[in-house]
């Protein structure tokens, strides 16, 4: 009976057909195992208007993990019983009292053996909830740090490329390789315009050419 109502459990979270309907269709794709947990726990939390809950309580697990370095290899530890995981998960979230829904994921995770997917499946959520909320995310990396002025203005141009209702979450770096230029990835696009792939395909151009 018990491994009856956890496989239940488990095609909760991860069949195309949900209980209560067909999945709500997530903001944003997101693959792997644990696109398809987070994806299938998306639906349910939206059907049940517990997005912002759910969110919380993963960000709560989250830091919990990150302190918890022990719990979190033993979660990864394939040597480890199935039982016992699911166990240590239950108690965990008692404690915190958590919602079924995040109770129930991370159950149908442990039965399944993907708790080492943990960390994953809570970074693609982290992603639907952030595309949810209309946030794209930009990473531009440039050779050297940018001045005030030159950030106002890729700001300004990066913001051309966003939809009504969306807004820019960006992120700087640098990398000195890049010689001069920069890289920027926007949402699922990439522009390369950095010197250092400029002068390898110069380069790759004059080889070929003698």
């Amino acid at each position: 009976m018990a491994t009856s109502r956890w496989n239940l459990v488990a095609r909760h979270f991860c069949s195309s057909a949900a209980r209560g309907g067909k999945l709500v269709q997530a903001p944003l794709q997101v693959s792997g195992v644990e696109g398809r947990y987070a994806s299938a726990l998306y639906s349910a939390a939206t059907k049940q208007s517990k997005l912002e809950t759910v969110e919380k309580e993963l960000s709560s697990l989250q830091s919990e993990l990150q302190k918890n370095q022990q719990l979190l290899e033993f979660l990864s530890d394939p040597s480890q019983k199935k039982f016992q995981k699911k166990a240590a998960v239950e108690s965990l979230m008692k404690k915190k009292n958590f919602s079924d829904l995040t109770v129930n994921l991370f159950v149908a995770l442990a039965e399944n053996g993907r708790m080492k997917k943990t960390m994953q499946v809570i970074s693609s959520f982290n992603k639907l909830m952030s595309a949810h909320r209309g946030e794209v995310s930009c990473t531009v990396k440039t050779a050297k740090p940018l001045d005030e002025a030159t950030l106002k203005e890729l700001k300004t141009a990066l913001q051309g490329f966003l939809k009504k209702g969306e807004s820019l979450q960006l992120q700087t770096s640098v990398d000195p390789t890049l010689i001069g230029g920069m890289t920027v990835a926007l949402g699922d696009k990439f522009v390369d315009m950095s010197m250092r792939t400029k002068i390898k395909t110069y380069t790759d151009l004059i080889k070929a050419a003698v």
